[in-house]
């Protein structure tokens, strides 16, 4: 059999680029979406800025933060936190953020900064008594003392003596490098005498997701709390 040549050219297909592009478009828009409701909803990303909670947690770390976890019913002492600064214990930034930035880190493209949030451990619960053991320096909570293995090399529990009882609906917070985290300790003569409300909690930190060498677990730590009583 043989094939006629009819002199016409196959035809082309309709919408090759313009219909590719609407593909990627309808992507990106779906991603951007999904991004927004899980950043929402489920969980941040936020950006380290500072040594406070070195080595635990380092500068330029890139941290996922579960934001189903915010109430005083899912928090534990020994909890990684990031809550939003209500106190003004970070100074008023200088500069405008980059709106590009600005936008991505709005639908969960980019890790938010902590230019408005800040990332402590909790060490007293509402209700805990938590003071410093003058002779060893070691944080004392309910009574019992506490070893804190996840402390930065070279710096104890606390140079500055305190004592409190934290109220109702509050936090008592502090870095790991205790040497250099204006924590709850530096505050104390502050609005709020140095507590963080619970209600301004954004989540528990949970992963460190970049950079890929220090991929791992965000440094919660509930066991050397585990013998404190309750109040």
């Amino acid at each position: 059999m043989t094939v006629e040549n009819t002199g016409r050219r196959p035809r082309k297909r309709r919408g090759g680029f313009l219909g590719g592009m609407k593909e990627i478009l309808l992507i990106l828009a779906i991603a951007i979406v999904v991004s927004f409701v899980i950043r929402t909803f489920f969980f941040r990303a936020f950006l380290i800025p500072s040594g406070s909670m070195e080595n635990t947690l380092q500068v330029n770390d890139r941290i996922f933060v579960n934001l189903m976890v915010d109430g005083e019913e899912q928090l534990e002492r020994g909890d990684v936190i990031v809550f939003e600064d209500h106190q003004g214990w970070l100074p008023p930034s200088e500069s405008d953020p980059n709106p590009f930035l600005q936008a991505l880190e709005f639908v969960g493209l980019y890790p938010s900064t902590s230019e408005q949030h800040l990332v402590k451990r909790i060490i007293g619960m509402p209700g805990d008594h938590v003071t410093v053991q003058p002779e060893t320096r070691q944080l004392v909570v309910n009574g019992e003392a506490i070893d804190e293995p996840y402390l930065a090399p070279g710096s104890t529990a606390s140079d500055i003596d305190f004592e409190v009882t934290v109220p109702e609906g509050q936090l008592w917070m502090m870095g790991d490098h205790r040497d250099a985290s204006g924590d709850s300790r530096a505050h104390m003569d502050g609005p709020n005498d140095g507590f963080v409300n619970i209600d301004h909690v954004v989540g528990r930190a949970e992963v460190i997701a970049w950079p890929i060498d220090r991929w791992g677990d965000a440094g919660s730590k509930d066991e050397p709390f585990a013998e404190v009583p309750e109040p």
